[in-house]
């Protein structure tokens, strides 16, 4: 199959990483894969330096241009972001390719062509039973769910050493999460949270790794709770997940949340798991793979911790079970593959029109 990944987002979260690796998978797999990204963004850097053809616009005009003129070489256009998903089926009857769409929040879909574009995707995948239900709250009912996914953890002793030294780390228990200062991952609720614990117990540091819109905000609540020496900001780190070993508990604060893939790295690095039930995070942690909170509730998420912490041979039951878990349902074959089968289903399913093999579009584009 020739593929295009359609993903507009300028920086690099869970969706983009989520983006790369199918991309990865997909090629694994023997099929022909390009991306569709925003001029300048971290997702078409990473991309082109594995390999990828990228093709790069700086807004809707650019893309919709795209789609019209390059959108029928393609076997699948795989979106990724909700405004790629518009830009798609808003072209759909013009290059005419099947348009299947990743959805990766839970919030409520609101809008008439937010209504409009579901029910004229080919197809809408979610990444949990939570995003799902968004979707066939707008009527759409077909959802598959297949789940995100990441690599094995391989932890990385030499940078944890530097972080360890960096961070003034040795002897203290180490709390952490690694996530956006933005507002769907409540991070203000985190550092009252933090707050709670240090009322309990003196013994620890909470790293937070990530920048986002809310960080100026959220040193401000540190500074007024005097949490200086307990609450660090270690930024943005690439490969971030080479670092969990470091942890003694990880942390989830999210009031929404789609599915979690960063868990699923705690889940592979065997570090116990203290999150809010927010989305798909409840269907990750049940089963007593980990604890969960109510969003907002920043004393029941200290207390979890805390007991983490406390319990380390009870919090490795959970442990083994997050692990086995994650081997099950989350290893990327299994994700790529899920995706490819839909793929392959829906492309038997539908009549594509006949491209003349010495067109222009009969094979996928190749920047200049």
């Amino acid at each position: 199959m020739n593929i295009l990944q359609l993903n507009f987002e300028n920086g690099w979260r869970g969706g983009e990483r989520q983006t790369f690796l199918s991309m990865l998978q997909f090629r694994e797999d023997g099929h022909t894969v390009h991306l569709l990204s925003r001029a300048g963004s971290e997702m078409g850097r990473r991309a082109r330096d594995a390999g990828f053809v990228v093709h790069e616009c700086g807004g809707a005009g650019g893309v919709m241009g795209f789609l019209i003129r390059h959108g029928r070489a393609y076997d699948i256009l795989h979106v990724q972001t909700g405004h790629m998903l518009t830009w798609a089926v808003l072209t759909r009857w013009l290059h005419a390719a099947p348009v299947v769409y990743s959805r990766r929040v839970a919030f409520r879909l609101k809008g008439a062509l937010t209504r409009f574009k579901y029910r004229h995707t080919d197809l809408v995948v979610a990444i949990s039973d939570a995003c799902a239900n968004s979707v066939k709250a707008v009527g759409v009912d077909d959802v598959p769910v297949i789940a995100d996914a990441t690599l094995p953890v391989v932890t990385d002793h030499a940078r944890m050493a530097l972080m360890a030294e960096k961070l003034g780390l040795a002897g203290r228990k180490v709390v952490a999460t690694t996530s956006a200062l933005a507002a769907d991952k409540d991070p203000l609720m985190l550092v009252d949270a933090i707050s709670a614990l240090k009322k309990q117990r003196d013994d620890f540091v909470f790293v937070h790794f990530g920048t986002g819109a809310l960080q100026e905000e959220v040193r401000a609540r540190v500074a007024a709770l005097q949490l200086q020496d307990h609450f660090l900001f270690a930024g943005y780190q690439q490969n971030v997940e080479a670092l969990f070993g470091l942890f003694d508990v990880f942390v989830m604060s999210s009031r929404e949340e789609g599915l979690g893939s960063s868990v699923l790295d705690a889940f592979s690095a065997r570090i116990p798991v203290a999150s809010t039930s927010a989305g798909g995070l409840k269907e990750l942690l049940a089963e007593e793979r980990g604890l969960l909170s109510p969003p907002g509730d920043a004393t029941a998420l200290a207390q979890h911790i805390s007991a983490l912490l406390d319990k380390p041979e009870w919090a490795a039951g959970m442990v083994e079970r997050a692990a086995n878990y994650y081997e099950q349902h989350h290893r990327l074959d299994t994700m790529g593959r899920g995706y490819l089968a839909l793929f392959d289903q829906l492309l038997n399913g539908r009549r594509r029109p006949h491209i003349n093999p010495g067109s222009p579009l009969a094979s996928p584009p190749v920047p200049a």
